[in-house]
């Protein structure tokens, strides 16, 4: 009686298809997790172009900070989206010894696809300053 009982508990029968939904389950999770972090990463890098572009716009001799809002506002919501140009700002600061543009963006990191934590993700941007003299 005890051996029956062991061949049974032996016998691997009918474990493919259970093994085959965890170790499918497992891959999808980790691919969905890739896309997920190269999405986010993706968003930070163009936000943060979007920034620097905006600060060398805005450091133009006959440009001001208004410019550099605009123009960064103007690359995010073509690039990803208006949700992400909502908070943009723009200062002039000492940067390295020198003054400078900087431009500020916070925006939405993404958490799963496009929706995520508000204020989120914070990039800056700097370029100095132009002059005539």
């Amino acid at each position: 009686m005890t051996r029956l009982r062991l061949t049974r508990l032996r016998d691997e029968r009918g474990s493919a298809p259970a093994e085959f939904v965890m170790v499918g389950a497992l891959l999808t999770i980790l691919t969905l997790s890739v896309l997920q972090l190269g999405l986010a990463l993706h968003v930070r890098n163009t936000v943060l172009d979007a920034a620097a572009e905006g600060a060398r716009y805005g450091a133009l001799a006959d440009n001001t900070g208004d410019d550099a809002v605009a123009r960064t506002r103007d690359l995010i919501t073509t690039a990803i989206g208006a949700g992400y140009a909502r908070d943009v700002s723009v200062g002039m600061v000492d940067y390295r010894g020198h003054p400078a543009v900087e431009v500020r963006v916070r925006t939405p990191l993404p958490l799963l696809g496009l929706v995520g934590l508000d204020d989120g993700l914070e990039v800056t941007g700097h370029a100095a300053v132009e002059t005539l003299d």
